[in-house]
């Protein structure tokens, strides 16, 4: 079962900005796009669909919706 990868304007907009990009989304892709619950990720305040994760370089905070497949970006941060 696969997820569609969409970004919320403030992570897209870091988006454009990253090097890289294309690399990036094809790890977003092979990772949480495959297992948003996996990938060494976490719940952040306890709550199951909102996540946090590190993926190619970048900390990535993202919600799941189990009912559309869908995961949301909603802050991306680039790491040095």
């Amino acid at each position: 079962m696969s997820f569609r990868i969409s970004y919320a304007p403030p992570a897209d907009d870091t988006l454009a900005k990253m090097r890289d990009v294309e690399p990036f989304r094809g790890e977003m892709a092979r990772t949480l796009g495959h297992a948003p619950y996996g990938h060494g990720s976490t719940a952040v305040k306890g709550e199951r669909d909102r996540r946090e994760a590190t993926v190619a370089g970048a900390i990535v905070l993202y919600y799941v919706s189990g009912s559309v497949l869908t995961v949301t970006v909603v802050r991306l941060v680039p790491l040095p």
